[in-house]
């Protein structure tokens, strides 16, 4: 059973910063893509930030500049760096992976997503 769980989330005035992290947990090989998404009320989810397993990274136009993907793939673990957040950057945030699950002799690629986690930006 695979899981991602996102914390890090809350509540923070304009311009502040707040660190997402999100774990992967399970039978898991390797990692092959992680990223975060967002989704505002109304509005479709969209891409925030995706990191490949050799590191190259990808950002939203909106967020290029405040916000920096990294990861710790010897934990499974990716975070998102959230600086001079404004208040349309309020969303609930998700964690995305690409996985390949199982051990050297059968394994396959799953994507999977984590729960969800609050950022408010407000004064």
């Amino acid at each position: 059973q695979v899981q991602l769980v996102e914390s890090g989330g809350g509540l923070v005035q304009p311009g502040g910063s707040l660190r997402l992290s999100c774990a992967a947990s399970g039978n898991i090989f390797s990692i092959k893509h992680m990223a975060w998404y967002r989704q505002a009320p109304g509005k479709q989810r969209e891409l925030v930030a995706g990191i490949t397993s050799r590191g190259s990274t990808n950002y939203a136009d909106s967020v290029k500049g405040r916000f920096t993907i990294s990861t710790e793939y010897a934990r499974n673990t990716v975070y998102l760096q959230m600086n001079s957040l404004k208040p349309e950057d309020t969303a609930v945030y998700y964690c995305y992976a690409i996985l390949t699950i199982g051990t050297i002799l059968s394994r396959s690629d799953s994507a999977y997503w984590g729960q969800g986690t609050q950022v408010t930006v407000s004064s």
